[in-house]
């Protein structure tokens, strides 16, 4: 069974491992930690088992008027399961008096947050690889 959460209580780098697929050079599950400790808003999907993260979503905001997620991640062994529509909804209910609420992501993945309300729309982005892993 899955468990939802938006509490670090008891998190430890241990419960994180398995996230980043396809990425170059992807976080360490310490350096994961730390960007969970940093988003203003996470919700967790737990393996209630075994204590592991099986799915998590982030979102930075300034309380008031605007907040991005710009994580949104599930096990590969865990999708397909309703688990990202879930942590989705939990976020955007997180964030509902928030007037506006951005993501950006690639087109194959538009169709999924379309269901969601949100529409696609022009952006301007600056990725910097070398320090995708966050050391």
């Amino acid at each position: 069974m899955i468990i939802y959460t938006d509490s670090l209580d008891g998190m430890n780098a241990d419960k994180l491992n398995g996230f980043f697929v396809g990425w170059s050079n992807p976080p360490t599950p310490e350096t994961h930690l730390r960007i969970l400790q940093g988003s203003s808003h996470i919700v967790l999907a737990l393996d209630d088992k075994t204590g592991q993260v099986v799915g998590f979503i982030t979102a930075i905001s300034d309380g008031v008027s605007a907040a991005y997620i710009p994580h949104l991640e599930v096990l590969p062994t865990h999708q397909q399961h309703g688990i990202g529509s879930e942590l989705v909804k939990r976020m955007f209910d997180a964030l509902r008096h928030i007037y506006m609420i951005d993501l950006t992501c690639d087109p194959e993945l538009q169709p999924f947050y379309e269901r969601f309300g949100m529409r696609p729309l022009t952006a301007m982005i600056i990725r910097n690889y070398d320090r995708q892993s966050g050391a």
